[in-house]
């Protein structure tokens, strides 16, 4: 019974994506839109610190600000 399931599951997503791919229409990304405006490209430098440094810098902040507001750490005092 297991076999018939995972054998079904599958038909489902084989077919779901054959559809989907089928149905999509390229991109078309050579032709231009009305009210399409792009700008100037960017440079490696900016592609790299954007897209990796600027990410890295955004994590850091985050792990060091709950590191330094974590207060699980301490021991607590006990009431008498």
């Amino acid at each position: 019974m297991d076999k018939k399931n995972a054998l079904r599951a599958g038909a489902v997503t084989a077919g779901t994506t054959l559809m989907m791919l089928l149905m999509t229409s390229p991109a078309l990304a050579l032709t231009r839109d009305d009210g399409d405006d792009p700008g100037p490209g960017l440079s490696i430098g900016e592609t790299l610190g954007l897209y990796v440094a600027l990410p890295i810098v955004i994590f850091l902040v985050i792990v060091g600000l709950v590191m330094a507001l974590d207060k699980s750490g301490k021991p607590q005092k006990k009431q008498a």
